[in-house]
């Protein structure tokens, strides 16, 4: 890369805290003693909850403050929504007035977007991942602030123009965690250069969200996809002093006082 080209890059580390589990009532902590196993059991059974998904029940609370007070969720939504501690966090950095969550999921961002900024787009090309989007939206109280879209963003891209946009598309499931360095290119459903550059077509702030194992590198080279090449910044997302996630920003979303 050409050192005339190089984008400036700022690295930063955002410590937060999430709810405590001393919140979660006894048969919901994770146990060994047999005589507990069944209980637990049928509790995530009635809750429609598999055993591959279990270890992010545990954690529902985290990912959704008002959990108990209806929220729901499909199965994709419990390992992929952004825990909510860091999802206030992201949005804190992105608020302005137009967000577009390209990848909206369940909610989780959204939601959050919709409690800092003043008019958020939520795409997703799942129909029932926006209907749980919007139910969650009305439990938070924010839905009048968004629009919920059913498409593909790829597609519904060139219409599409906003002050900053958010991406955190599906990083393939818990398997990327057995990768020593992730690659973008991984990334669905597609690599993450071309998701890159779609992006910026449509707002010149970015904030792209992907795993703790993400190579940096890349981070990097997608700068220069702007022209001139942008600022950018790499935030370490920790919570309760465990790395969670990287979250990249591009542009003059980046913070110049840290």
């Amino acid at each position: 890369m050409d050192e005339d080209n190089m984008a400036i890059v700022t690295e930063t580390t955002v410590k937060l805290e999430s709810i405590s589990v001393s919140e979660l009532s006894k048969v919901e902590k994770i146990v060994v003693k047999s005589r507990r196993r069944t209980k637990i059991t049928k509790e995530l059974r009635e809750a429609g909850i598999g055993l591959q998904t279990a270890k992010y029940w545990w954690q529902r609370y985290s990912l959704f403050s008002k959990f108990d007070e209806g929220i729901k969720m499909d199965e994709e939504g419990w390992f992929s929504v952004t825990p909510e501690v860091i999802a206030k966090h992201q949005a804190m950095r992105c608020s302005s007035p137009v967000v577009i969550d390209a990848f909206a999921g369940v909610g989780g961002n959204t939601i959050q977007f919709a409690l800092r900024s003043e008019h958020v787009i939520a795409i997703d090309k799942d129909p029932m991942k926006i209907a749980y989007a919007r139910h969650n939206a009305e439990i938070y109280g924010v839905s009048h602030r968004i629009d919920f879209v059913v498409g593909d963003f790829f597609q519904l891209a060139p219409s599409l123009k906003a002050d900053v946009i958010f991406l955190s598309p599906p990083w393939g499931g818990p398997e990327y965690l057995k990768d020593t360095s992730y690659d973008i290119s991984m990334l669905q459903p597609k690599d993450g250069f071309t998701l890159f550059n779609t992006a910026q077509r449509v707002a010149s702030n970015i904030a792209f969200y992907l795993p703790r194992n993400v190579d940096l590198e890349q981070l990097k080279e997608l700068s220069c996809l702007f022209d001139p090449p942008v600022e950018f910044e790499i935030e370490k997302n920790f919570v309760n002093d465990k790395l969670k996630a990287i979250t990249v920003y591009y542009g003059e979303i980046c913070q110049h006082d840290r």
